[in-house]
């Protein structure tokens, strides 16, 4: 059982509770360890029985050499939308869609399932910031009423319009998900796509660029200013959150059941029902910790940014019994609790 960036928030969690979870099942994490704090998983790794193996999925030879396997998660991905911008294509290129046909390549030779993690940032930005929506108190709310397909007040289905651009970061992913459904259908590979929202939880190194709730949460605790970007600059921007357990039991059921899963493609995320503005994470925030924070305001919009996203799960929630267990709150008091009992570790990996 391989697993690229497996060291990284996902990879890490993940490695760790499919080994306790099948002990009969050997456990690979296979990481360059390129993102900072990364390397603090390590003897998390090691304590749990998962075999650690340094690779670079950009480099063939690494990727081929972890061989034989019978299933690959692919969670290895340069994650930040803002990554692609000012000279930094490279690298999101080479790690999103380079890396990811080298795990694909791998799966084809070994006739392994494959479980690719890939992202709602598919979805094109233009249609994204014209869908018609309304303005509440604190946050943005989808209309009844668009003009598109694919989207309703239960969020962004699977039928939404694909044409448009939506940054390198969902580019690279949307060709990676194209290029998997060939090497499935070219090799008879079992193969299933999660397009993930925002995923949460403990042992994120959440950055202002990838891993907002994180990175809230770990701004209130240490007492350091926050602005709400964009849209005004009021918070109101929306998105669903999906806690990280509750996405590492969608993808055990997976694994245990190939054939099931086998040609999905499903947009997997909290939904409405666990979604927060700024604003209203803000609030959360204030309440779990017990402090107010200075929070500014910069009304311009950043590329690529949108006021809102909502993961429609109805597809998936039809084909499976599977369903997000953890609201916004439990999140966020996870993500507190962590980074309390682990203060010094965060220190070591942010500053």
């Amino acid at each position: 059982m391989l697993i690229t960036g497996g060291a990284g928030f996902v990879g890490s969690n993940l490695a760790i509770a499919l080994q306790v979870q099948h002990p009969e099942w050997s456990v690979v994490a296979a990481d360059n360890l390129y993102r900072r704090g990364s390397e603090l998983n390590l003897p998390r790794l090691r304590a749990a029985g998962v075999e650690f193996q340094h690779a670079d999925v950009r480099i063939a030879g690494d990727v081929f050499a972890l061989g034989p396997i019978d299933a690959i998660v692919e969670a290895a991905a340069e994650p930040s939308v803002m990554a692609g911008l000012g000279g930094g294509a490279g690298v999101v290129v080479q790690s999103n869609l380079v890396g990811a046909h080298h795990c694909f390549e791998l799966a084809a030779r070994h006739g392994a399932q494959v479980v690719f993690l890939s992202t709602s940032r598919v979805y094109p930005v233009g249609p994204l910031e014209a869908l018609n929506y309304q303005q509440g108190e604190t946050r943005f709310d989808i209309s009844v009423d668009q003009e598109v397909v694919g989207v309703s007040p239960e969020g962004i289905s699977e039928q939404f319009p694909l044409a448009g651009a939506r940054t390198l970061y969902g580019a690279t992913k949307l060709s990676a998900e194209l290029l998997l459904g060939e090497y499935a259908n070219d090799h008879g590979l079992p193969a299933s796509i999660n397009r993930c929202g925002v995923i949460a939880g403990p042992w994120q190194m959440g950055k202002v660029d990838q891993g907002v709730a994180s990175h809230w949460m770990f701004s209130f605790l240490a007492g350091s200013p926050l602005s709400y970007i964009g849209f005004g600059g009021e918070g109101k921007q929306v998105r669903d959150m999906l806690h990280i357990d509750d996405l590492i039991d969608l993808i055990d059921r997976q694994l245990c059941d190939p054939d099931h899963w086998a040609g999905c493609n499903f947009n997997v995320g909290g939904g409405r029902d666990v979604s927060v503005s700024l604003l209203e994470l803000s609030g959360i925030c204030a309440e779990l910790t017990g402090k107010r924070i200075e929070i500014g305001g910069q009304p311009e919009n950043r590329p690529g940014d949108i006021p809102i996203y909502l993961s429609d799960c109805r597809e998936i929630f039809k084909h499976s019994d599977w369903r997000p267990t953890r609201d916004a709150v439990a999140i966020m008091s996870d993500i507190r609790d962590w980074a309390v009992a682990n203060s010094e570790l965060l220190d070591s990996a942010l500053n």
